[in-house]
């Protein structure tokens, strides 16, 4: 990637800071979740429900909060990136609270609600406190050992559902994984952006890859092998397929040479044999993926992927209608990871190609915003934060629609789950952050398209 200022304007051109239309664009999302907080009672009860104004007024003061405090201390930000937040984010609520009307013993809306204010409060945070996203570079390695700490600790706490990925204290429980992506993303980051030209033009070659030597490629591999097994050994392989894809989409970055994409691909089709055909647990999704309808000639009734592929089918183009579906047939995961598959019965192939277009407007200005900046390590960076939604809507989407085999993984924003909703928050703050440095002016004395420096020390 070049190092050039994409969205810088010509010298004596004024950048619009473009807050106004975030705030408009703001407006329409908080409209358009609380248009359909309405419909769900309406498809339902035939009547407005009695809490539609507190939820739209909620909603709105959340937006309007992280707004004031992107306008106050990112003014050159990306203007899409809060906006489709808090669209995805307020669609969310509503398809979960559709869900709880389906099951009263098991209301999750108002929870999610608590973590959402939660994910917009470190939002907050973030856009406030960080006032330069290059002095993350300086922690590259107390990232790193606190996502290893945090891999390691559900492997003291029990399996549920099949996988060590919680750590429950009461009543109170989290993912761990959640935030550890985002720290190795740090990590990543750093030190491929410290040692990028060693990993390209050093080591020798092999089937026409240019390999690094081992003292510069030894330390990154070895994190990465450390975290991936511990998630193995958690039966996490949704988080395992982000980690490793993660890794090699940011190798790919750093180097430019796509001789690793090709081994990435290659080392990910060999694991996903060996572990699916040795571990129990993933080779039953994977028999799952193969015979979805199994179940169904063995006289048992449709299982969770064919309810789900019935839910898309039912569908059609324009979808039954909000609150009209069935989609509760799929059982215990209705509301986390098959969720899109309500959104795919009651919107439609319209309502869902919609929600797909506005993940991939997230990811294409996240990557906007890497090709826009001038350090390396903010290039890699915000890659990374954009590659994370991207990696786990493909693996999430792809698994409930039977592409690929299904991994327990939340679809960012919508699917139940606090500790992932609290994370994605914090993902699309640190892009606000990166875009207002990447989008505004330059400096006094520093020519347009000029490297700066960036720090090297980490700690």
């Amino acid at each position: 990637m070049t190092a050039t200022r994409a969205d810088a304007p010509p010298p004596g051109v004024r950048l619009h800071k473009r807050r106004g239309v975030e705030l408009s664009l703001l407006i329409g999302a908080v409209l358009i979740s609380v248009h359909g907080y309405i419909n769900v009672g309406l498809a339902r009860n035939g009547a407005v429900p009695p809490d539609a104004a507190t939820y739209g007024a909620g909603l709105g003061l959340l937006a309007l909060l992280a707004h004031l405090a992107v306008r106050l201390r990112a003014p050159y930000a990306d203007p899409l990136l809060l906006p489709i937040a808090v669209l995805l984010n307020g669609l969310g609520l509503v398809l979960i609270y559709r869900l709880d009307l389906e099951t009263p013993a098991d209301h999750a809306a108002p929870t999610q609600l608590v973590w959402s204010t939660l994910g917009v409060a470190l939002f907050i945070a973030v856009v406030v406190l960080l006032r330069d996203h290059r002095t993350l570079q300086g922690y590259a390695y107390v990232s790193v050992a606190t996502a290893l700490l945090l891999l390691l600790l559900p492997i003291f706490f029990p399996a549920v559902n099949g996988a060590k990925i919680w750590i429950r204290i009461g009543g109170f429980s989290f993912q761990p994984g959640e935030f550890a992506k985002i720290l190795l993303a740090v990590f990543f980051a750093a030190y491929l952006a410290a040692n990028r030209h060693a990993l390209a033009y050093t080591g020798r070659r092999v089937w026409g890859v240019q390999l690094p030597t081992g003292r510069v490629l030894g330390p990154i591999v070895a994190i990465w092998l450390v975290s991936v097994g511990v998630l193995v050994l958690e039966r996490d392989l949704g988080t395992s397929l982000l980690f490793f894809g993660l890794f090699v989409i940011l190798l790919y970055v750093a180097t430019g040479r796509t001789g690793w994409v090709a081994v990435g691909l290659l080392l990910a089709a060999a694991g996903a044999f060996v572990v699916g055909g040795l571990e129990p647990h993933v080779h039953s999704r994977v028999e799952d993926w193969l015979h979805p309808f199994a179940s169904i000639e063995a006289g048992r009734g449709p299982g969770q992927l064919a309810q789900s592929l019935f839910a898309f089918a039912a569908g059609g183009m324009l979808g039954t209608g909000l609150g009209l579906g069935h989609s509760v047939l799929i059982g215990f995961a209705a509301k986390s990871d098959f969720i899109l598959a309500t959104a795919g019965e009651e919107l439609g192939l319209a309502g869902l190609t919609a929600v797909f277009l506005l993940y991939a407007l997230l990811v294409a200005r996240g990557f906007r915003t890497g090709l826009a900046l001038r350090d390396p390590f903010g290039r890699l960076l915000a890659t990374g934060l954009a590659s994370i939604p991207a990696l786990q809507v493909f693996v999430i989407a792809g698994g409930v629609m039977g592409l690929i085999p299904l991994t327990g993984m939340a679809m960012p924003f919508l699917a139940q789950g606090g500790s992932s909703v609290v994370t994605n928050w914090i993902i699309v703050a640190l892009l606000v952050r990166v875009s207002d440095s990447a989008r505004a002016p330059e400096p006094e004395g520093v020519e347009p398209g000029a490297i700066l420096p960036a720090t090297t020390e980490v700690r």
